[in-house]
This record gives structure tokens, sequence and C-alpha cells, in this order.
């Protein structure tokens, strides 16, 4: 049996380290950078990436001081907008590169940053060390911490039997008030802000009202930027989808570096065979708009 004790140096670096913190002292840089920073990766998957830019500008509003975040869209593909089935379909492949290219890079965590949440089993079967998320999973779980009945406001009719399967799937049916629609396609949210505040707003509001619901979720990534002035004006939280997968990502990352808590490949999220992997799941190197703070 061996006995794990730190080393006489080591364990001075340590105490030391508490007693600055006792005294009203900071721990050392390099422990803050090694413990605290976290690199993380954000994956449009549409092959358009006029949101890169917006959506970085956001996140590192939203992010702690010490996260980077880097925003990609893919290459070889042409859509906009994930709004079909069939589209997502195009859009598989290339967001498997990019997720074991964010693997092969050293990123903590990814986020697919799709409200329909598509390829999250299969980008966790790809990766070892790298956490992956996606922003109705992250929104769900936030949501239902904080209130007690969850709306859900989408675009269009068309997105809800997909979002209601994730709704069933990750287990928040009985706690679910309603979807509301918005009357609007993606590529609207950003169009006219003042006008999609005031539609985010109108629904939200009967979401509460008539539906029941104390929590509302934002149900698109595109729908970012108007959840503080909504939630203010209602009184309820409404949770942004591209700042609660962000906001997600970050615990994702600190607990596997903390808690040694990562992706467990021991039964739906086994990695296949590595040979296979790189016969079949290239890597590819996604169109990449990096953190400007390095």
């Amino acid at each position: 049996m061996h006995n794990h004790y730190p080393t006489d140096q080591k364990l001075r670096h340590i105490l030391g380290s508490a007693r600055s913190l006792c005294t009203g002292g900071t721990l050392p840089p390099r422990i803050m950078e090694e413990n605290m920073s976290r690199r993380l990766l954000w994956i449009n998957p549409v092959g358009f990436d006029a949101y890169d830019k917006p959506i970085s500008d956001a996140l590192r509003d939203e992010a702690f001081p010490d996260t980077r975040i880097d925003v990609c869209s893919l290459k070889g593909v042409k859509m906009q907008h994930l709004e079909y089935n069939a589209y997502e379909m195009v859009a598989a492949g290339p967001t498997m590169g990019a997720i074991r290219w964010g693997e092969d890079q050293g990123y903590d965590a990814a986020v697919i940053g799709c409200f329909y949440d598509p390829f999250l089993r299969a980008g966790r079967e790809l990766t070892r060390n790298m956490a992956v998320t996606a922003p109705a999973e992250a929104c769900l779980h936030i949501a239902s911490t904080l209130g007690e009945r969850i709306s859900i406001l989408v675009g269009r009719s068309k997105w809800i039997p997909e979002m209601h399967e994730n709704v069933v799937k990750y287990g928040f049916e009985d706690r679910f008030a309603s979807f509301r629609k918005l009357r609007m396609t993606v590529s609207e949210f950003q169009k006219d802000p003042v006008c999609t505040e005031e539609r985010i707003l109108e629904e939200a509001r009967k979401a509460v009202e008539e539906d029941g619901a104390d929590v509302i979720v934002l149900g698109c990534t595109i729908e970012f930027g108007f959840y503080k002035k909504v939630q203010d004006q209602l009184g309820v939280p409404v949770i942004d989808a591209i700042v609660a997968p962000l906001r997600y990502a970050e615990l994702l990352a600190d607990i596997r570096k903390r808690q040694n808590w990562g992706i467990s490949n021991a039964l739906g999220y086994e990695t296949p065979d590595q040979a296979e992997m790189d016969a079949w799941v290239p890597i590819i190197e996604p169109n990449i708009y990096r953190d400007p703070r390095g």
C-alpha cells in the first residue's frame, strides 16, 4: 500500500497559499490559472459566420473574467439555420469534426449552439476530456432550479415537436407550462431588436398570466440580448439560450478540473475505437472567431 501524501515542498506551498488567503491575500497567479481558468468552444452548427462575432461579444460580457471563449461556424456547408431537421443532417458531419478538433485543441468544454441540441449524444461519444453541452439541456436544468413551471418561447410552430421531445427526454414534462410562438424566423430575431423585444415581452407575459409559468426560457440562441430587460419588466427569471449553456459549460469545466467529474464512457457515451474514429470521423477545423483577449 502506498500513501500518497504531498511532499514537504508541496505541503509548504499549499500552507503558504492558505495562509495568504486567511490574511486577506490571494492565491498565487499560477494556482489561480490552473484551478480557475477555462477555455470554451462555442459551435454555431451552420455554414454562416455572421453571428460568430456578435455571439462572442455577448458571451464575453456574461462569462467569468478568466473564461476564454472561441466561437466558430462550420466549413463545407451553406445553411444559415437549422429550422428543418433535414438541415441538421447536413450539419452533422462537420459538427462532429469540429468537436473532435476542439478536443484535439485542448478546450475544457464545448457548446453545440442550437436549441434543438443536435448531435449532443454523438458529441459526447467523441470526447474523453472535453465536456459537451447544448442550450436546451442547460436552460431546462437551470430553469428547473429557479421555478416550478417553465415556458419556452419559440419562433414558429415548426420548432415545437422536436423541442418537446427534448423536454420529455430531459425529464421536465411535469414541470412544463407551455410553448409560446413569437411568429418569427431565426433570421428575423436580430433584424429589428425593438420588435423582437416587444414580442418576447408580450408572449412571456401571456405565459406567466395565462399558462402559469414562473420561469421563461428563450428557445433559440439567436434570441440573445433581450433577457435582462424582459425579466426586469416581467418579474420572473428569463433564461437566455446562450448565457445558460455558457454558465453550464463553465460549471462542467470546473468540476472536471476540481472533482474529476467528466463524461462517463461506461455506457451510452462509450467512445469509438480510435482507428475507426480517425478513419470515419475526421477532425475538421471550423471557421474560428477567437476570443480577442487571447
